[in-house]
């Protein structure tokens, strides 16, 4: 179970890692035409966007690094439940804009995300 968490855990952390770092660089224009599912920017300012992108790589950061190192584990499962929330905004974002189909994908990640912080918190918590 724990290199099933490492490997969702992981591809999570690149998922998110590469969103989050293309809402940093890329200015909302550029980012709204990467992909056709990007509409939801339209209702945010180049801050917002921002900020969101930010939110991300701290909590794939907080994700992943401190069970690496080993330090301060207990933050990963905490990372999984902030970006569970994250992606609870998301969703509400889509379901305000009838994007039904998006929202799926973003209660996917959400369940994704909850299966990491119920297994690093009940099933294998990270000693230490």
């Amino acid at each position: 179970m724990d290199i099933a968490l490492w490997i969702i855990a992981g591809m999570l952390a690149i998922a998110f890692g590469t969103g989050g770092a293309s809402q940093i660089l890329l200015t909302k224009e550029r980012y709204r035409a990467l992909a056709s599912s990007q509409h939801w920017v339209d209702d945010f300012g180049a801050g917002h966007i921002k900020a969101i992108g930010t939110i991300k790589l701290v909590g794939v950061i907080g994700l992943i690094l401190p069970p690496l190192v080993g330090i301060a584990p207990f933050l990963s499962p905490l990372a999984a439940c902030g970006l569970m929330l994250v992606m609870a905004g998301a969703a509400t974002t889509r379901f305000r804009r009838s994007e039904w189909a998006l929202m799926a994908g973003d209660v996917a990640y959400l369940a994704a995300f909850a299966i990491i912080a119920w297994g690093r918190f009940a099933l294998v918590p990270f000693a230490g």
